[in-house]
């Protein structure tokens, strides 16, 4: 497919990193590289994106492991620790991470998230979670989790304190008067004094306003609970669609959540994740392709959509239909998702967990530059997503080709920026100040009536 059209906007990237690789047999894959512990390891991968002049460089996280996991699960760092090494390594790429709202406290978190954004002058970034597995809950002192619909709910007012508590400091805080020796203006300082449900804050933050004003706030869920949430307090969704129809769909109907939530709807970013199997030709892509999926282990496919599912799905035979299964309360936008590609590709379970486990649920693009540009192109203009968090199969190989290959062609169409124009994340994204973005939005009902 050939395109031609200058396209009116442009492409944001995200660079979401497994230190393995993304693809559950990469890292035996001829060439893999890597340590989910070495920072030396993570600088190379920030460099390299920063190198391809991606937006952001994003790392997940997870509160529980198991031996049984994926190798790049059972051991790593601790995000916003990594953010932070990494801050004083790189100069534009932003730095993204996770942290969830279930097992934390939300003045910790403001304090930290917002230490971030001072160490790297202004390129943090915080995907915001709700956790839904109950091995993380026993880590954390709980036995169980609240329902997904709780969930949400403590989201939502632990979103509310962490604003107040940031807001708390108005520019020109901090005075620095030494004639008079007066350090800061008092009255530009606020407490948060928030009473609500799940959380008690006093504040104000212990640590002044950052460069951002705040990090950007990014979020994942798709459900109709997720997209109301991030149309009301995100400025980047991530989410997973396994076709330009499915990914029309989404990015309509959170476009219009954020329509009704009072914000322009450019204000919210929608980046579906991508895993590009990059080759000089069409035939070497699709032989790496085989290759990944020949290392896939199957056992460790099923086990990941035991723990997508929240059943035990060695129970059903391999080489029968996917069972069906309603009400789970782990992460369900996935769950439909994985569901929907099995009744649509009438794929046996054995089928689905070998997917699931090479691609982690998400879309995968075999091809050239060539090919990969056109598709990021037909999805850009035709509304199904504004950029892509693109998910290297194999490191540092896949990443390497992404930027010698693909980033060329999109600069090339004027998909993609040849420089980074500006010191923020938020600004290098085309996002408006906090203020801006959201002054129609209501406060979040989260007091005590």
């Amino acid at each position: 497919m050939t395109i031609d059209k200058s396209p009116a906007r442009q492409l944001r990237l995200g660079l979401f990193v497994q230190a393995l690789g993304h693809h559950v047999g990469g890292w035996r894959a001829e060439g893999a590289q890597g340590s989910p512990t070495d920072v030396d390891w993570f600088t190379w991968i920030a460099k390299k994106g920063e190198e391809g002049r991606f937006d952001m460089f994003f790392v997940g996280d997870a509160l529980a492991t198991s031996v049984h996991r994926l190798p790049s699960t059972m051991s790593r760092l601790e995000p916003l620790t990594l953010l932070s090494a990494l801050a004083v390594q790189t100069r534009h790429i932003g730095l993204a991470a996770t942290a969830s709202t279930t097992f934390d406290e939300p003045f910790h978190l403001a304090r930290a998230l917002s230490s971030v954004d001072h160490i790297s002058r202004g390129r943090g970034a915080w995907n915001v979670v709700t956790s839904f597995s109950t091995d993380a809950a026993r880590n954390f002192s709980r036995t169980d989790l609240p329902s997904h619909a709780e969930r949400y709910d403590i989201a939502r007012e632990f979103l509310d304190v962490t604003f107040k508590l940031w807001n708390g400091w108005e520019e020109g805080a901090i005075v620095r008067e030494k004639a008079s020796g007066r350090y800061s203006d008092e009255a530009k300082i606020h407490a948060a004094n928030h009473k609500g449900k799940y959380f008690q804050v006093q504040g104000p933050l212990n640590i002044a306003r950052s460069p951002q004003g705040r990090p950007v706030i990014i979020e994942a869920g798709s459900s109709p609970a997720g997209q109301k949430l991030a149309a009301e307090t995100a400025e980047v969704v991530f989410t997973a669609a396994a076709s330009l129809e499915e990914g029309q769909a989404f990015y309509r109907s959170q476009k219009q959540f954020v329509r009704e939530a009072g914000r322009h709807p450019d204000h919210l970013l929608i980046l579906p994740g991508v895993m590009p199997i990059v080759g000089r030709t069409r035939e070497e892509a699709q032989e790496t392709w085989n290759q990944l999926n020949e290392l896939v282990d199957i056992d460790n496919g099923i086990e990941q959509l035991s723990a997508r599912f929240g059943v035990d799905m060695t129970a059903y035979p391999l080489d029968g239909p996917v069972p069906e299964i309603g009400g789970t309360e782990g992460g369900q936008s996935r769950v439909k998702l994985l569901t929907e590609l099995a009744a649509r590709e009438n794929l046996t379970l054995r089928q689905l967990a070998a997917v699931a486990a090479g691609s982690r649920g998400h879309r995968v693009i075999v091809g050239t530059a060539s090919d990969i540009a056109d598709d990021f192109q037909q999805w850009l203009e035709q509304e199904g997503a504004d950029g892509f968090n693109i998910m290297p199969a194999v490191l540092p190989n896949q990443l390497e080709l992404f930027v010698e290959l693909v980033v060329p062609e999109l600069q090339r169409r004027g998909l993609f920026r040849t420089e980074y124009q500006f010191n923020t994340l938020r600004e290098n994204l085309g996002l408006p100040s906090p203020e801006e973005n959201f002054a129609a939005v209501p406060a979040l009902a989260t007091e005590k009536e």
